[in-house]
């Protein structure tokens, strides 16, 4: 070292500046060492593991796949999808290395040439970090500390890194690290959502200009934010293409040419809900999220995948073009719909008007179920917490008692100390238990349950002040843009207005793979987020029950679609076979009246005789068949009750469910479980969840095929469409609910329509009926796929029928009576016929 020392100094030989030399020197070596030393210390601190470096923790959003491979959409807290190297384009890497690290091939994660530049010129001629520190600081070390000690070790900390991050990436795969890591803000994490979002366009589909833009950004993301900052971010990406110039990765004349363009965004805002079919997709994250609970599906460590973080691969049957012509038809026909809805209750409102029916909803109910949704409004619970917050937190911490929401607990209260006995009627009837009983009167003895009752006076005052005031508000319009309309009306007045937007579920099924191909579930998700489609959504389907009634007699009793039965009053009495009724039952037809006439078993199912299907479950001696077979057509035997009245429909079921049972028919009667995911995967491929067919014999060929004759005959309106084609509609009490159930050798299609709540639907048949609401619907979504070349429709399919003698009579020409009145269907005994009704959607 003493050698050392004096050949520094030799030719030095005024003692005084020897000195000076040397104290430099030491002072030079001495940080040099100390730096040694503190990376040697570095190395042996908190610095990420093998592992981490393997697997850098980033979240990544899981991408929903179509059946052929189209993104549907994706779930994420961080909208980032990684790319490989070579799906970025060579001018965006050029441009990247130009301008934040030159020598990044020459370096292994430290450029001292750099560095040494900018110490000496104090950082005016370029940073000194290399790509692969300013990884390192993205995906381990973060912000930059403010105090000037601490920044020195994050460098240090920085430098090491990187340099183990070149050990274990090459080149090529920390550039994509790194571009897949940043964030480029306004909700674009890494290079494919930054691509997307500012060109709609993927990495690969770049300009250099573009390029050059998003490259620019890397510097400071929000100060050269192209939204708000153009013209700043305009002058940026000049920079970078004149550094790519200098690189000598662009002519002088590119430059020039690239410099002169605007910067031509296509901004493209994305959030979870844009894209096909939101509603399934909602549907699937709860399915998906629901598998990999299980034990089986977790990761090795026993944790479990996170659809919002985890950058997992769904992979689903949805065809991107069925689902976007059902959107389509879905659109369309609600908008008239909901046109003619309006003018149908003009000057009238179904929260106090008198139906005058056995089965109407009270008014009462109605009304109650109104302030219930008033209060789960945001505007009504803004006031809540103003008033109510205080004085429920302290009730709640002495008591021990949970306010809720909808503050049903404080009104009972105050109505039984004004009216007295109100809290032990409810117990009486069953809907509170003794214990909640006890609670609500440990409230009332409070001291502060007078407080309680002036703050719930003040809310309920401006509650009804607030809500009958005229405001300006948006609300849910169609032929709007993006369905919203500006208008001034009461808020209480748009609850009501958005109740009475009637609602639909739509759904298709391949019925030789079970696989669900269009999934609508409402009418616009941006607003109503409800699904109408899955099995937590059951409605009562009417007559569209009355085909397993009918299917289960001839399945059991090999009865022919040609039996004949008189149409009369027909009674099960207590006593007959296993019903167990306590008085006899005697259902009408629809019409109140009977044509005491023999129709066909297939006219009875046309005309949707309720005197037919009476028979046919008097015959069968129990509901427990009908119960049975229905099950084997996937329908949980348990939500079917076990009463006659079944046989006219009184079930409440799913659209998902009715239509995976129809399939049944058109499938030769073997069902299919209807399949709408496919497999998962991790964010590298591997295989997490496959999906395994479950299907059965449920109908025995023969029967099935007189089934599928009889629903063609029951679905004689057919519009447009080719081929073989069956259906059945069906209508509720109060016209509640409409349905139309689709059956074709290719596909099965079953479409709900109605209001979220009962009393919300038409008032007369005409309107109310499914053959006016749903069938519309599914005749044009099919007719839309047979006149789509790319959907590949085949013509030619049939229904199976089986080899040699049916043991089934099907030729009924001797028995048909084709001018028997219709109970129920596209026509009605006054001739209406929904097919060329002028004013279906016009006031």
């Amino acid at each position: 070292m003493r050698k050392l020392i004096d050949q520094l100094l030799n030719g030095y030989d005024n003692p005084r500046h020897k000195n000076i030399v040397l104290w430099l020197w030491r002072l030079l070596l001495g940080g040099l060492a100390a730096v040694l030393l503190l990376f040697i210390g570095l190395s042996f601190t908190d610095l990420p593991s093998v592992t981490e470096l393997e697997n850098p923790k980033t979240n990544e959003a899981s991408q929903v796949f179509a059946e052929n491979g189209v993104l549907l959409g994706k779930y994420y807290t961080e909208n980032r999808v990684p790319v490989a190297y070579d799906e970025i384009p060579p001018h965006l890497v050029k441009a990247l290395i130009a301008t934040e690290d030159i020598r990044y091939y020459d370096h292994t994660g430290i450029d001292f040439r750099g560095l040494a530049r900018a110490v000496a010129y104090m950082g005016t001629k370029g940073g000194a970090s290399t790509i692969s520190q300013q990884l390192a600081k993205l995906l381990f070390t973060g912000t930059r500390s403010k105090q000037f000690s601490n920044v020195i070790f994050q460098k240090l900390r920085e430098w090491i890194i990187a340099v183990r991050l070149e050990r274990k990436y090459t080149k090529d795969e920390i550039i994509a690290l790194y571009l897949n890591r940043y964030d480029f803000i306004n909700n674009a994490k890494g290079i494919r959502a930054a691509a997307e979002i500012y060109f709609s366009k993927l990495p690969e589909d770049l300009s250099v200009d573009e390029s050059a833009m998003l490259v620019g950004m890397l510097k400071n993301a929000s100060f050269y934010n192209p939204r708000r900052f153009p013209e700043r971010t305009r002058q940026r990406r000049e920079v970078v293409l004149d550094q790519m110039r200098r690189a000598g990765y662009i002519s002088q004349q590119d430059y020039d040419q690239y410099r002169a363009k605007p910067l031509g965004l296509h901004i493209s805002s994305q959030t979870h809900i844009d894209g096909l079919a939101p509603y399934f997709r909602m549907i699937l994250a709860e399915r998906v999220k629901d598998i990999l609970n299980r034990p089986e599906y977790r990761k090795t460590d026993g944790t479990t995948y996170d659809i919002y973080r985890d950058g997992l691969k769904i992979y689903t049957t949805i065809n991107p073009r069925m689902q976007e012509i059902a959107e389509q038809v879905v659109h369309e026909h609600m908008a008239k719909l909901q046109k003619t809805f309006f003018t149908h209750w003009r000057n009238k409102d179904p929260w106090d008007y008198e139906y005058g029916t056995e089965s109407e909803v009270p008014i009462e109910r109605r009304q109650a179920n109104l302030v219930k949704d008033v209060r789960a409004s945001d505007r009504y619970q803004n006031l809540r917490s103003k008033y109510l917050d205080e004085i429920t937190k302290a009730l709640a911490a002495e008591t021990d008692f949970d306010f809720h929401a909808d503050d049903r607990e404080i009104e009972r209260m105050v109505r039984d100390e004004k009216e007295g006995d109100v809290i032990k009627g409810l117990v009486q009837d069953g809907l509170i238990s003794s214990s909640l009983a006890n609670k609500y009167r440990r409230v009332m003895r409070s001291s502060k349950f007078g407080a309680l009752k002036e703050q719930w006076r003040k809310l309920t005052v401006a509650a009804d002040q607030e809500f009958n005031k005229p405001t300006k508000m948006r609300v849910f319009a169609y032929n709007h843009k993006n369905m919203t309309a500006d208008t001034t009306m009461t808020p209480l007045d748009s609850v009501k207005y958005h109740r009475m937007i009637l609602q639909t579920g739509l759904m298709a099924v391949d019925p030789e793979t079970g696989y669900v191909n269009a999934w609508v579930g409402g009418v616009d998700f941006n607003w109503f987020q409800y699904d109408h489609v899955n099995i937590n959504t059951r409605r009562q389907v009417g007559s569209t029950f009355k085909p397993f009634v009918y299917a289960t007699a001839i399945d059991l009793q090999s009865i022919s679609p040609c039996q004949q039965y008189m149409d009369v009053a027909v009674t099960i009495n207590p006593g007959d076979g296993r019903f167990y009724l306590q008085k006899p039952w005697t259902p009408r037809n629809s019409s109140g009246s009977y044509s005491n006439q023999l129709i066909t078993l297939k006219d009875g199912l046309r005309l949707s005789k309720n005197t037919i299907s009476v028979t046919l479950m008097k015959e069968l001696g129990s509901p427990e068949p009908v119960r049975e077979k229905a099950a084997l057509m996937g329908i949980d035997k348990s939500v079917i009750p076990q009463t006659p009245s079944i046989c006219l429909g009184a079930v409440d079921l799913s659209v998902q469910e009715m239509t995976g049972a129809y399939t049944t028919f058109a499938n030769n009667g073997i069902y299919n479980e209807p399949t709408y995911l496919t497999r998962i995967e991790d964010r590298y491929g591997r295989l997490i969840y496959q999906s395994v067919p479950t299907e059965k014999q449920a109908i025995r060929p023969e029967a099935n095929y007189a089934m599928t004759e009889m629903l063609q005959y029951a679905a004689e309106r057919r519009g447009s469409i080719r081929g073989q084609f069956g259906g059945k509609t069906g209508t509720t009490n109060d016209y509640a609910d409409g349905w139309f159930m689709g059956v074709t050798p290719n596909l099965v299609v079953g479409c709900w329509v109605g209001g979220d709540d009962r009393w919300i639907s038409f008032r007369s048949l005409a309107f109310g009926q499914g053959a006016y609401m749903a069938k519309p619907m599914v005749l044009k979504f099919i007719e839309g796929l047979q006149a789509d070349e790319s959907i590949k429709w085949d013509f030619t399919k049939t229904f199976f029928r089986p080899r040699g003698d049916l043991g089934i009579e099907l030729n009924c020409d001797a028995y048909d009576n084709p001018n028997a009145p219709s109970e129920e269907g596209e026509f009605l005994e006054n001739g209406f016929d929904i097919n060329n009704d002028p004013d279906f959607g016009n006031e």
